[in-house]
């Protein structure tokens, strides 16, 4: 690995020679299960923003590259990973996809956000070769006829749909409602189809508040405190956000700066506030942020085995804070691992067909067994309540999942220990 892509994996030298070590010299993953591919090890193209505005969460996705290495070998698939940045812009990834596959790709897995993943998508279809998702809700991406892709993550109707019963639950278990909320959202790809779904699907959802006026904001801006002023001008007792981590952070900080303290922050679904970064910076004033959406289960023999690996390969960081990027585009991986074992092949076609037959027992978060619809589209996944305890990521719903009860409304600023 150069000391470039080092740098932009967030990786230090020891974990670097950790994950060499388990990858071979060539990623190469599964040797016993070569023999059983006509075709030799699976060439999976990992598509992520590994530097720009969604560092971050790229880099935390891309851990899972290092993780699958024992993961991946354990399960019997034979995986060769070869990694690509987009830079957080559409247009590289467009061109980062058209180089993975010149550069023998038989499978691209990525790309974290929506619009990356729309403009990795028109390649791969134009190309003929697989897409899977880890991580990108747009609804327009399993909408446009496209036979190539496979998206196993909910759409943004989806992750709304699903949060609307449990933000009532939270309210039932707390015996507290909120009389006005407020949608603040980045206004990129992402931010837009969430905010769309919730005007869809917000006036026969019967929730117990009227909406206010929304607000967007450009996801790179640097300073958010007009928006802030604004949101806190408006009355709003429940601030519902569409995030990534860097901008979760700027509204928080200005949050606590200009002493707005509604009942709540959730969100529907959006990162940044269960991030590890968002720790890190904030501190106790991270803590009862909570988001509703998928999530990995605890319990699971997958995800204990995910978790000890974790804890070999990044011995400083909190394996809550990534395991939503991990698992999300660690299933990713097992999709497209699990399809060429029973293709047989590294030939697109093959692939493909496979991929459309998938049906997935074994894997990371929480559901039934992945499964695609004719649109390439996964409908088996469900929703948790995540709220941050004690600066940790935890489920508090629904009850049968919960590690502790939900915290509604959630202490003031100043009075957080």
């Amino acid at each position: 690995m150069s000391s470039d892509l080092q740098g932009k994996l967030g990786l230090s030298r020891r974990q670097v020679l950790i994950g060499a070590a388990g990858l071979g010299a060539t990623s190469l993953i599964g040797a016993p299960a070569l023999a059983q591919s006509s075709g030799g090890p699976l060439k999976i193209g990992v598509l992520l923003p590994r530097s720009g505005i969604l560092a971050q969460a790229g880099q935390s996705c891309a851990r899972a590259e290092a993780i699958g290495a024992s993961v991946l070998k354990g399960l019997g698939y034979s995986v060769e990973i070869i990694a690509a940045d987009t830079e957080s812009n559409t247009d590289t990834a467009r061109a980062r996809a058209e180089k993975l596959i010149n550069d023998g790709a038989h499978l691209i897995v990525g790309a974290f956000d929506s619009g990356q993943t729309g403009a990795a998508a028109q390649v791969c279809e134009q190309r003929g070769i697989p897409l899977v998702v880890n991580i990108a809700a747009a609804p327009q991406l399993t909408e446009q006829g496209y036979k190539t892709l496979f998206r196993n993550f909910p759409t943004s109707i989806d992750l709304v749909k699903n949060a609307f019963p449990l933000m009532k639950d939270v309210f039932a278990t707390a015996g507290k409602t909120p009389t006005k909320a407020l949608f603040l959202h980045a206004n990129d790809t992402f931010g837009m189809a969430n905010k769309a779904a919730w005007d869809k699907l917000f006036p026969d959802a019967a929730m117990p508040f009227s909406m206010l006026e929304p607000i967007s904001y450009d996801p790179k801006a640097q300073d958010l405190s007009v928006e802030v002023a604004k949101a806190k001008a408006s009355g709003a007792e429940l601030v519902i956000v569409t995030t990534r981590a860097a901008d979760a952070i700027l509204i928080v900080r200005e949050m606590v700066k200009q002493r707005f303290e509604p009942q709540a922050i959730m969100s529907p679904g959006s990162p940044g506030l269960y991030d590890e970064q968002f720790y890190k910076v904030l501190g106790k004033y991270s803590d009862y942020a909570t988001t509703i959406l998928p999530w990995y289960d605890p319990k699971g023999s997958l995800s204990q085995q995910v978790q000890a690996e974790f804890g070999k390969l990044f011995p400083r960081d909190k394996f809550e804070g990534h395991a939503f990027n991990i698992g999300c585009t660690l299933d990713a991986l097992l999709v497209a691992a699990d399809a060429h074992k029973r293709a047989g092949s590294t030939a697109a076609p093959a692939l493909l067909d496979a991929l459309r037959a998938t049906k997935l027992d074994t894997h990371m978060m929480i559901g039934p067994a992945i499964t695609f619809d004719a649109k390439g589209q996964n409908v088996n996944f469900s929703s948790a309540v995540v709220q941050n305890l004690d600066q940790r990521p935890t489920v508090v719903l629904p009850k049968g999942s919960a590690e502790k009860a939900p915290v509604f409304p959630v202490p003031g600023w100043q009075a957080r220990g």
